[in-house]
């Protein structure tokens, strides 16, 4: 917990608009697959599954809706989150915006972690959909991660020095 309150303290380096287009097309390329599922789920319709037999069995789960709202339709929102940080970052060059939007990226890598691990253990089906929002979600947390790594600033004696 110490560690993370000095992490939330260090300010950021600007970042080059080239690493944040990545991240906003990797996150772009997540919201149009759960905004398709969410859209096919209130459609009531079941995606076609070209490379696994099994998606209308995740789709349809008891897992696929929480409190009433489908899982979807919440992967679309953490992605449309994702995407005005991001696009928030490249108009003002706000470091402590994107630093919040970068850390945000750990609740998309959390969610796809159960429910990968509830398409392995408990329901053993699979869905291609599922299985690439869960890649975005990791690709994004990764790059994330090596961002903050590679332009924070390191705080020796409360003095800032660039990394």
């Amino acid at each position: 917990m110490k560690n993370l309150k000095r992490l939330l303290k260090q300010p950021l380096k600007a970042v080059p608009n080239s690493v944040v287009i990545f991240m906003f097309i990797v996150a772009l390329i997540g919201f149009a697959d759960a905004t398709y599922l969410t859209i096919e789920h209130f459609r009531g319709v079941i995606p076609p599954c070209s490379l696994t037999a099994d998606c209308d069995l995740v789709l349809t789960s008891s897992y696929a809706i929480v409190f009433g709202i489908p899982v979807a339709l919440v992967g679309a929102l953490y992605y449309l989150l994702t995407l005005i940080g991001l696009f928030a970052y490249i108009d003002t060059k706000n470091t402590a915006l994107l630093k919040w939007t970068l850390l945000f990226t750990i609740f998309g890598l959390l969610a796809s972690f159960a429910l990968i691990y509830i398409q392995v253990f408990v329901l053993y089906s699979y869905c291609m959909y599922c299985i690439g929002s869960a890649l975005v979600s990791t690709i994004l947390f990764i790059t994330a991660m090596e961002v903050i790594e590679k332009y924070r600033i390191i705080d020796i004696n409360d003095e800032y020095y660039i990394k």
